[in-house]
């Protein structure tokens, strides 16, 4: 098989890294990948929403499946686009429809659909400029804290979790009049906090049946704690300790299967991952948010402890055969640590050097934010690797990442000390 896979980082390697594992694989294509995903497949210089240059890759190297790795294509209708076009319908793209993308490109649209499928989810309402003392009396009528969640995508930065009733009335008019968030804070959704501990969820489906994948928790503070900005993701564990048979029951049972059908009901198509932001509260799964596409960086852990075949699931979803296919998981534990840019998630500088990688053999490193330069690999994101190993347990795994990044150095290199803090005793 004759894959693309659309995208570029953390994400992104790992998912090359697992299908080029596969026996079914004949040539793998990244685009535009980075400095790690070229040893796996062969990068290409194409933006995956540049959809007519994705069209003629496609034509031109006879590709049988386009994956897609990022949000933003899916959001702007790339499944659509190939659904449309007599000369590439035929190619698998994995990867949800525009419509069904709306689960994560527009919050509202996510709550409504939960609303509507009894699907536990927090107390909510969405708000624009001309609503906005509305807005304000919402706020109102909820105790502290206060969730501000911008509708529309604003990667990875449109949350706003605020202590003070003033701050966030001040924050909200911001999003909705100043457009703090461009037009993805055209509207607001403000809902109930819900005190708990996060996972996330991942299936793959092909419609009509489902797969689920190893669950994992993400850290997405920049301080250890969980304290300061929020980031695209400081690191990943895998096997998630509180998630045990019976809180993965009602996930499947109150979340799974009533999102899995709501869709079929309301006659959406869905092809490729979904991903379930939950919240444990009192051992009940609450959803937080849907993303259309894996999470990142849990990729980096979920991949590595799927024993199965990636692109034997894949096709199996393209041909709606999913139901025939076998899923098995790596019973080991696996954790990530993300190695960012000084500066990020704010003001940062690229074009550093990495040393060291060829040194590091306990450890998978995936790239993120990296390009080649010549044999140099130069930083070029705020994140920039992300550390992943494999351990007896989730102690033993976050031991050897952290040995591993002691051979990985780059000007201003940071990364969190504490991952996996709060359901592992250190």
């Amino acid at each position: 098989m004759r894959v693309l896979l659309l995208g570029s980082g953390g994400r992104e390697h790992a998912l090359a890294w697992k299908i080029a594992q596969s026996s079914t694989l004949e040539e793998l294509f990244i685009a535009p990948g980075n400095a790690g995903t070229k040893m796996h497949g062969k990068n290409v210089d194409l933006q995956p929403t540049d959809f007519e240059a994705v069209k003629k890759f496609v034509i031109e190297y006879a590709i049988d499946m386009v994956i897609v790795g990022p949000e933003e294509p899916m959001v702007l209708g790339i499944h659509d686009f190939f659904l449309n076009d007599d000369e590439i319908k035929h190619v698998g793209v994995i990867g949800p429809q525009k419509e069904a993308a709306q689960l994560e490109g527009s919050k509202d649209y996510a709550k409504e659909f939960m609303k509507r499928h009894n699907i536990p989810t927090a107390k909510y309402d969405t708000f624009t400029a001309a609503t906005l003392e509305a807005g304000y009396k919402f706020l109102e009528s909820l105790p502290a804290p206060y969730v501000l969640k911008a509708d529309g995508l604003a990667a990875g930065k449109g949350v706003l979790i605020l202590d003070k009733l003033d701050v966030a009335k001040k924050e909200l008019k911001d999003m909705l009049v100043g457009a703090k968030f461009g037009k993805a804070s055209s509207k607001v959704v403000i809902e109930q906090f819900l005190k708990g501990i996060e996972l996330s969820v991942f299936v793959v489906t092909d419609g009509d049946s489902y797969k689920i994948l190893p669950e994992a928790k993400d850290y997405k503070r920049i301080g250890e704690g969980d304290t300061g900005l929020n980031t695209g993701g400081m690191g990943a564990i895998s096997p998630v300790p509180f998630a045990d048979s019976t809180f993965m029951d009602k996930v499947e049972n109150q979340i799974i299967i009533p999102t899995i059908k709501g869709l079929k009901q309301d006659n959406i198509p869905y092809k490729g991952f979904i991903f379930f932001g939950l919240i444990n509260v009192k051992n009940e799964p609450y959803v937080i948010e849907y993303n259309v596409r894996m999470g990142d960086p849990e990729t980096e852990v979920v991949m590595p402890r799927l024993k199965s075949d990636l692109l034997d699931l894949l096709e199996g979803i393209t041909t709606n055969t999913l139901s025939e296919r076998d899923i098995q998981f790596d019973e080991r534990s696996c954790c990530t640590v993300m190695m960012v840019s000084g500066g990020y998630p704010e003001d940062y500088e690229k074009g550093k050097q990495i040393f060291g990688l060829n040194s590091v053999s306990n450890s998978i490193v995936f790239h993120a934010g990296t390009k080649s330069d010549g044999p140099a690999v130069m930083t070029a994101g705020g994140r920039v690797l992300a550390v992943t190993s494999y351990g007896r347990n989730l102690e033993n795994a976050l031991d050897k990442s952290y040995d591993s990044i002691k051979n990985i150095e780059y000007e201003k290199a940071y990364f969190r000390r504490d991952i996996g803090y709060d359901v592992v005793e250190r």
